[in-house]
């Protein structure tokens, strides 16, 4: 990382990021592999596990492997996990991760272009940001369709800083939840790159792909890049006033 250049965009993760998954992308996969038996070549578990190793990868990708490389069952199963869930967001409604929304006001009110990034198709992506009224919280959206390949490819964080108009690499900070988004950072040569805590991978998960910082959360990102000089520095909050008591003159002897 140069710590002399300047953070111009920020590409941040959506489920698990700036989204609340609570367990929707499993249950999702659950009704996706009873409507097309994708998981039963390895195993109920085992496809479990790997979707959670996987969380952030393109999805069509991750049904290519659990369908041992058939792609039309694999698009069969991907057409059903969006179906799935669109319907869970239907059924429950989509949640920001605490703070999430007033985080990404904090970066754009600080100079900073926003875009969010994930690794499903546009039609789940936009049920999500119909959901959270986000259409307008943001400078845009990609899903792995809009740049090629899905995380841990730099696709994504490139497409999103030509689209931006990015001066440099250098100028992206990139944060998510999993390894793959720390990865897709990473093989894009960005300036910060950051694992958070709120979603699909723990501290020692992502750790291994080797990000700048682990992060409770996006709402700790601003602050982060502030310490490192790479946005301007932030104003302090301003401390509570309580007024002095009046001192009566001490008349003189």
């Amino acid at each position: 990382m140069n710590p002399h250049t300047p953070i111009e965009l920020v590409v941040l993760d959506m489920a698990g990021t700036t989204v609340l998954d609570d367990g929707i992308v499993e249950q999702a996969f659950q009704r996706a592999a009873e409507r097309t038996g994708v998981a039963t070549r390895i195993g109920w578990d085992a496809a479990l596990q790997y979707v959670r190793d996987t969380m952030g990868q393109s999805k069509i990708d991750v049904f290519t492997h659990l369908a041992d490389g058939d792609v039309a069952a694999a698009e069969r199963a991907t057409a059903q996990f969006e179906a799935a869930y669109a319907e869970i967001v239907a059924e429950q409604g989509a949640t920001e991760i605490p703070g999430a929304a007033d985080a990404i006001r904090a970066l754009r009110d600080a100079g900073l272009k926003v875009w969010l990034t994930t690794g499903f198709a546009p039609v789940t992506r936009d049920a999500l940001l119909d959901a959270l009224g986000w259409h307008d919280l943001v400078d845009g959206v990609l899903s792995p369709v809009d740049a090629g390949r899905g995380r841990p490819a730099p696709d994504l964080v490139l497409t999103a800083l030509l689209r931006a108009g990015a001066s440099s690499v250098q100028a992206v900070a990139v944060a998510g939840d999993t390894v793959s988004d720390v990865q897709s950072g990473r093989r894009a040569g960005a300036g910060f790159v950051a694992g958070v805590l709120s979603g699909a991978h723990d501290a020692v998960a992502l750790e291994t792909a080797d990000p700048d910082a682990v992060l409770p959360d996006v709402t700790a990102l601003l602050g982060a890049l502030a310490e490192r000089g790479l946005v301007p520095a932030l104003a302090p909050e301003p401390a509570d006033t309580v007024s002095a008591p009046a001192v009566a003159p001490i008349a003189a002897g």
